[in-house]
């Protein structure tokens, strides 16, 4: 890979000849976050006093496309001091960069530790969400800023400033997709944007909330029936509590051999079915048979993603939900868990407001 001149340069120096061809052809060395919680924040700026609208919390991992995930307001498993960590970060942020309006940082967390991904000294799509769920036209407030106003003063006009972390109820962003308009079509997410549009659940509880987004985004979550898990190996001791809190809940649990065997070792009665390339019946008959009710799968690898692609479109075409993330499998545990109690009510925004 050497070239002949920087051979010939330093015939006998392999660190010469490494240092010589990086300075010709840098190198740059990535590391992947794997399984860290992203969080979205938006602030207000005058150049001096900043006001941290709302703090998002990625309900997916980091890695999933901002747009496509789904969130909350205000965070719901973060501790309060990375809460002050990250509204600190983004003040100092702001600052810097003398912001005169709207901001967006996107940060990963990973450990403990607060990781800045991008920063945009502008309004994000989130901004609409922001606003209805503190009660307050934050773009507008921006705007007064923008023209000269100081953060105070543009705010006064508004109301108080009310406390976006306490805001006495919880919203949840999701994501809308087209998947079904376009034949052939994969949906599995990633870093590229795929959806078309959000809806917002509004409650004063996160599962509630959460089971609110799903209906507005026209997915009608089960309340018995039968579950299908099928994950990667270092996902199975992840989703080992939201299979059991659906089994607890009596929902029957169907899943591949490997899979299958590790809910057994660990107390969850499941039922061992065969994946496609594996001969019929198979996961996808269960499906388009209408005896799946709802799914839990994480692949890894060209080749497992390719194998289940038929999986995803069988589950889309039937309108079974599918979780392919932890962190979401855990929410629609939680969720499915809230509905079954009969908690789902309809509130007017007056309620939540006054």
């Amino acid at each position: 890979l050497v070239p002949e001149d920087i051979k010939q340069k330093y015939p006998n120096d392999k660190t010469g000849q490494i240092n010589t061809l990086l300075g010709k052809n840098p190198l740059l060395f990535d590391t992947y976050l794997s399984g860290a919680i992203e969080v979205d924040v938006d602030c207000l700026c005058d150049g001096k006093d900043t006001f941290v609208s709302g703090i998002l919390e990625h309900i997916e991992e980091a890695g999933i496309h901002s747009g496509d995930s789904a969130c909350s307001l205000p965070t719901h498993s973060l501790p309060s001091d990375l809460v002050d960590e990250l509204e600190r970060q983004t003040a100092a942020l702001a600052r810097a960069l003398n912001v005169g309006g709207l901001m967006n940082v996107q940060y990963a967390i990973k450990d403990g530790t607060v990781y800045v991904l991008e920063v945009n000294p502008r309004a994000s799509r989130t901004v609409p969400f922001v606003a209805k769920t503190i009660g307050r036209p934050i773009a507008k407030i921006a705007a007064r800023i923008m023209a000269g106003e100081t953060l105070e003063n543009a705010f006064a006009h508004y109301g108080a400033m009310p406390d976006p972390r306490n805001p006495g109820h919880i919203a949840v962003k999701e994501a809308v997709f087209p998947f079904a308009r376009f034949p052939g079509v994969d949906i599995l997410l990633g870093p590229e944007m795929r959806s078309t549009g959000e809806v917002m659940g509004l409650d004063r509880d996160f599962a509630l909330a959460f089971a609110k987004s799903q209906l507005g985004a026209n997915v009608d979550l089960p309340r018995s029936g039968t579950l299908f898990v099928s994950v990667r190996d270092e996902d199975k001791k992840g989703i080992l509590p939201a299979v059991k809190r659906l089994a607890g809940q009596g929902f029957k649990v169907l899943a591949t051999s490997g899979t299958a065997r590790f809910l057994a070792e660990n107390g969850v009665d499941a039922q061992k079915i065969n994946k496609v390339l594996e001969g019929r019946p198979h996961i996808e008959d269960a499906i388009r048979n209408r005896q799946v009710q709802i799914v839990f799968n994480t692949t890894d690898g060209q080749k497992a993603v390719s194998d289940s692609k038929s999986l995803r479109r069988a589950t889309l075409m039937q309108k079974v939900p599918y979780y392919t993330t932890l962190s979401g499998a855990a929410a629609v545990a939680e969720a499915i868990a809230a509905l079954r109690a009969g908690n789902l009510e309809v509130r007017p925004l007056q309620e939540y407001f006054g």
